[in-house]
């Protein structure tokens, strides 16, 4: 419920525990770690520069290439009561916005040159193609990367349309070219082959998708709890680049490769090589497979982002996949284990502390539970062992299950994630929770538990004298009394002071109940002699013994922790 409402959604509860493991997050640029708003800010002609962009100022040659290009898009923007709606790809609707600025909406230009054939966008070409009628002739226009159109064009300076790129690019600039040739006819089903070659070289457009302000913080928090953040897009190298090393992810000594480098790479190479690449530009839905396991066979807990159909294999191959929700297709959403409603990497990080918070919860409640139940064990085997006589029946035990340790360890459940609890490192997929000695933790305080009762046993049978029923009611106070207060101890590693003793309200409550509810069964008359402690109350200095002893817990932790000796935290 606390991850819906910071934007996440968990379909598999699982997942939940896993997010609490996750040592790497393959994410991607566009929208998760940029705010996906493009806005289009400078301009290339074929044998020019680049140049800012400035609708007021903008010629004939760079309106022709707006206007080509917005012919190319199939995103489109509308104004409605002076605010734009933007439809579809933001990087088309930046195209063409910007050649609507300049005096040229699209519908006017479909309506001039109407589009008559065209193949879609695709991931693997990265090239769209439209064919539009102008001037008697057919006009074909491609727009895409430059790296992949360059090849298909005869005509127009590459060299110098090249180096613009790299200079776009490296003021994080996502480029894209666009392309053109006359034909005379079309096929009914037009390939690649037959409309995106013989192109010629009109120009380029540089848009900027500025990182989301979050998201460099979000990257800060991961490197300080030990995860390491990757981006994965289908930018230009450079473009990627310049933005991961605005938010953190590209440190001095990290790589950043492309697609195809990553393809012509062995899974031994990779192996070798995955812990330093920080970067992945141009990939494909195959390599971003290829990192999940290469990663996977270091040992590491690996969360991949996905938003498209061919997304779906690798975000059922990460140990988490994340789908995005506003731009996720159904297919993406549906491999997924977490749904993204804001595209936004910070929320990835927000949902990693949420499920180390309630792995820490899990743990503090499994840890409290064995050592209290631990104890009672203890004391009744001792007692058989030792007096030959159990200081519990059945009726009292259940009262201490019921009272002292279920109410307390279902407030646990609820206590608030800890300041510190992304400075830790990841834990291992396959680490027991009872690791780093919790599980002998846990068996001594449970002794120390049983130690406490026995002495007040001892106390009241050889101190005060008592009989049987006494016995038990002392024994019972101390037991049922310490377990109540113990779940104060086991609410954080840190010392009760610097947390705030009183700061978790729900346990306040259960404590103040559980209480009421031990002093209703030594107190009440009649319910005395129901839970078998007979009408007589014990001794005042008794009571004050059981007290006295109730509390020695909350000192031997505080000291414990003092040393560092108390681990549930981590």
């Amino acid at each position: 419920t606390r991850m819906v409402k910071k934007n996440a959604i968990i379909k598999r509860l699982p997942a939940v525990e896993t997010l609490g493991s996750a040592s790497v997050i393959c994410s991607d640029k566009t929208g998760t770690l940029t705010q996906n708003r493009m806005t289009l800010v400078k301009t290339y002609l074929d044998s020019g520069k680049a140049e800012p962009f400035d609708p007021a100022t903008a010629d004939e040659n760079v309106k022709t290439l707006l206007n080509w290009g917005t012919l190319c898009c199939d995103g489109s923007v509308e104004f409605e009561n002076g605010k734009e709606v933007h439809l579809g790809d933001p990087t088309e609707t930046a195209i063409v916005l910007a050649a609507h600025k300049a005096g040229n909406s699209k519908d006017a230009l479909n309506e001039k040159y109407p589009r008559v054939s065209g193949i879609p966008f695709d991931s693997d070409r990265k090239l769209m193609t439209s064919v539009n009628a102008a001037d008697g002739r057919l006009l074909v226009i491609v727009k895409g990367a430059f790296d992949v159109m360059a090849p298909r064009c005869i005509a127009g300076d590459l060299d110098a349309g090249r180096a613009a790129v790299e200079e776009m690019s490296a003021d994080a600039l996502r480029v894209l070219a666009v392309g053109y040739k006359y034909v005379d006819k079309v096929s009914e089903e037009p390939t690649s082959e037959e409309l995106e070659s013989g192109l010629t070289f009109l120009g380029l457009v540089g848009m900027i998708d500025p990182p989301r302000p979050e998201a460099k913080e979000a990257v800060a928090v991961c490197r300080k709890a030990g995860i390491k953040p990757i981006m994965i897009t289908g930018d230009h190298v450079t473009t990627a680049s310049a933005i991961a090393k605005e938010l953190g992810i590209l440190l001095e000594g990290d790589k950043a490769i492309t697609g195809a480098q990553l393809d012509a790479m062995s899974d031994e190479e990779l192996d070798k090589e995955v812990e330093h690449i920080s970067v992945y530009a141009r990939v494909s839905p195959e390599n971003k497979i290829r990192i999940v396991k290469a990663w996977q066979k270091k040992g590491q807990v690996v969360s991949m982002t996905g938003d498209g159909v061919n997304d779906a294999p690798a975000l059922k191959a990460a140990d988490i996949g994340c789908a995005m929700g506003i731009t996720g297709t159904d297919v993406a959403k549906g491999a997924a284990d977490m749904t993204l409603t804001d595209d936004n990497f910070a929320t990835i990080v927000d949902a990693v502390r949420e499920g180390r918070g309630i792995y820490s919860n899990i743990k503090k409640v499994v840890g409290f539970l064995l050592g209290t139940n631990i104890s009672e064990v203890i004391v009744v085997f001792l007692c058989m062992c030792i007096f030959q006589i159990s200081p519990f029946i059945s009726i009292q035990l259940l009262w201490i299950n019921l009272i002292g340790d279920s109410l307390p360890a279902v407030a646990l459940g609820m206590e608030k994630l800890e300041p510190d609890v992304m400075d830790q490192k990841p834990r291992s997929k396959n680490e027991s929770i009872f690791a780093h000695g919790y599980g002998i933790q846990i068996v001594l305080q449970g002794c120390m538990f049983a130690g406490l009762a026995i002495a007040s046993y001892c106390i009241a049978r050889f101190g005060f004298d008592l009989g049987p029923e006494k016995c038990s009611a002392a024994t019972f106070l101390v037991l049922a009394l310490s377990q109540s207060l113990h779940a104060y101890n086991m609410r954080s590693g840190h010392s009760l002071f610097k947390i705030g003793p009183f700061s978790n309200r729900v346990l306040n409550w259960v404590t103040l109940l559980a209480l009421a509810l031990i002093a209703f069964v030594l107190f009440t008359p009649g319910v005395m002699s129901v839970f078998g402690f007979g009408d007589d109350y014990l001794p005042g200095p008794m009571y004050l013994i059981g007290i006295g002893l109730s509390i020695v817990p909350i000192i031997v932790m505080e000291i414990a922790k003092a040393f560092d000796l108390v681990r549930h935290h981590k």
